[in-house]
């Protein structure tokens, strides 16, 4: 008899146990009074099987942040957080994954692209290497995608190319290479980090097709001039980072429409010319920053009576003059330019050779090798 009795709880147990786990739950909170009973979705159990390959596919886990993912309730892991679905308020759904600063080695299986309610993907910081699976292309919902500071490796992720919610886009200090597909300056972003890779480029002619109000590429092999398209990108513009490329070429007068700006970095390139006149006219400019180039001439008194203007960085070009204006900013840095009068400067001889052999003619459809 009490043998019969077991068997009976027992198969309850099982008829409940499939109910439940075919049935959509709208929280995963204890509403059943066993709580070690694991109560899934359909989103959640996809969530479980993404995860539990993730976490195969970790080799170093110095911190332990992976250290409770065991286990189905996916939504208390740690940097994995969950909210109901977008499309359906009643069932509970993986929204986001904040792994930064985790320190974490391994790769991304294909496996993630089972979380198709993804929105956040933050790696910053970690020791990720290969590649941004394909199976990404699934992520329709993907707002934010952050995997900077890692050792991903191989060509640009084409796969961003793919995903319509996409707006913050951060692939910065990785080891991408090859070109820089021109798809890219065609999406709806708002945030672009291109910077620190080992990109072999050019920007292209539609860059300013972009609606971006923040874009950095720095330190890689772009070559070229910037192109004449930057003016269009007007309207969302307000940071630009563009250091120690391989630009060519002169700043186009047009440049002064960006009256966006507040941040403007052309340091370190090959860029050549009079400094526009036009950038005084970017009222809200705070940070500008053409050294190591190769300006000559004046520097626009317009320029240093910029209104917001806290740093100028001038430094390392051929500059002539500069107006008593500029030496009141807050900080500014003129060094080894060719100014009389200014301590720290190139010496005349450098100074006779560079105005008798080394200047560019500027043109509007030219991009002059400097």
């Amino acid at each position: 008899m009490e043998k019969s009795w077991h068997l009976s709880l027992a198969l309850i147990w099982l008829v409940l146990s499939i109910v439940l786990f075919l049935s959509k739950p709208s929280y995963q909170d204890d509403i059943f009074p066993f709580p070690s009973f694991p109560i899934l979705n359909p989103r959640l159990m996809k969530a479980y099987i993404a995860l539990q390959a993730w976490k195969l596919a970790i080799t170093s886990d110095p911190n332990n942040f992976t250290a409770n993912w065991y286990g189905h309730n996916v939504c208390n892991y740690t940097g994995v957080y969950c909210a109901p679905a977008l499309d359906d308020p009643h069932i509970l759904t993986v929204a986001g994954i904040d792994l930064n600063h985790a320190n974490i080695a391994g790769y991304l299986p294909e496996e993630l692209g089972l979380l198709k309610d993804l929105a956040l993907f933050h790696l910053n910081s970690n020791r990720f290497c290969g590649t941004i699976p394909a199976s990404f292309i699934h992520l329709h919902l993907l707002y934010e995608l952050d995997v900077s500071n890692n050792q991903f490796s191989g060509p640009f992720p084409y796969v961003v190319l793919y995903l319509p919610s996409l707006k913050y886009l951060d692939i910065r200090f990785n080891q991408f290479d090859g070109e820089i597909p021109e798809e890219v300056f065609d999406l709806p972003l708002d945030a672009l980090f291109l910077n620190d890779n080992k990109f072999e480029s050019s920007l292209p002619e539609n860059l300013g097709n972009s609606p971006v109000s923040v874009f950095v590429l720095a330190n890689s092999n772009v070559r070229g001039c910037i192109p004449p398209s930057l003016a269009r990108m007007a309207a969302t513009l307000e940071e630009i980072v563009l250091s120690n490329l391989g630009l060519t070429g002169c700043l186009r007068q047009d440049i002064g429409v960006l009256k966006g700006l507040k941040v403007l970095d052309l340091s370190f390139n090959k860029l050549s010319g009079y400094l526009p006149a036009s950038i005084g006219e970017m009222r809200n400019l705070e940070q500008l920053n053409v050294a190591h180039n190769k300006f000559y001439g004046q520097v626009p008194q317009s320029i240093c009576s910029l209104p917001n203007l806290k740093n100028f960085t001038y430094s390392f070009n051929y500059f002539s003059g500069e107006s008593p204006v500029c030496l009141r900013l807050p900080a500014i840095d003129d060094q080894r330019n060719c100014i009389p009068s200014r301590p720290f400067q190139r010496s005349p001889e450098e100074c006779r050779s560079f105005y008798a052999h080394q200047r560019v003619i500027c043109g509007a459809n030219k991009c002059p090798k400097s």
